[in-house]
């Protein structure tokens, strides 16, 4: 029953979105923090949902990927803005498995493929050309052959510990719901406004 599973909730959110969200309805902000507690925020794509947490994936070198190495906690906010709706979840972080990121890999198109091993994500780049020319280096040493995920990128779940569902209300009068995880189990309590 969805009154009380939120992933079963966010399962039905995502699938309305899906229909009523014109473009990326899987867009969400994934807020992470460094050792010393500086957050940074950017867009990601939701790639994967199950009970275990909410998957997306990317660069390890990356700067996400170093703050979630020496700090594994996350925040997500998807915004549904033609819904008026929005969930924020929040949980620590853990690597997907080495099967998991191999068959998201695969199912990438070729040119997203490529571009995971041409681009030295977050790092300085000197101009476009180098990123243009690293392309070419890689589109010839795979040729016409399958092209392996590097070994530097993977994915990355977000095992829920708080999801709160929010929806606009008249004169800002807005429902909240925060679901909690204790133990094993989902607990809800609404909030105000």
């Amino acid at each position: 029953m969805t009154e009380h599973d939120p992933i079963a909730r966010f399962r039905v959110w995502l699938a309305e979105a899906e229909v009523g969200e014109p473009n990326d309805p899987n867009a969400v902000a994934l807020a992470t923090a460094d050792a010393d507690g500086r957050p940074s925020v950017r867009m990601v794509l939701l790639k994967g949902l199950s009970e275990a947490g909410f998957v997306f994936y990317t660069n390890q070198h990356s700067r996400k990927g170093a703050e979630l190495a020496v700090n594994p906690h996350a925040a997500l906010l998807f915004h549904w803005k033609s819904l008026r709706r929005q969930v924020r979840v929040e949980g620590l972080v853990e690597a997907v498995s080495d099967a998991e990121a191999d068959a998201y890999f695969a199912s990438r198109g070729r040119e997203s493929r490529l571009g995971a091993w041409a681009s030295d994500q977050s790092a300085t780049l000197p101009d476009r050309a180098t990123l243009e020319t690293r392309l070419e280096d890689v589109k010839a040493r795979f040729g016409d052959g399958d092209v392996p995920r590097p070994p530097h990128w993977s994915g990355y779940r977000v095992v829920p510990q708080r999801i709160e569902f929010w929806s606009d209300g008249s004169a800002r009068l807005h429902h909240r719901e925060l679901f909690e995880r204790n133990a094993n189990a989902w607990t809800m309590r609404l909030l105000n406004p």
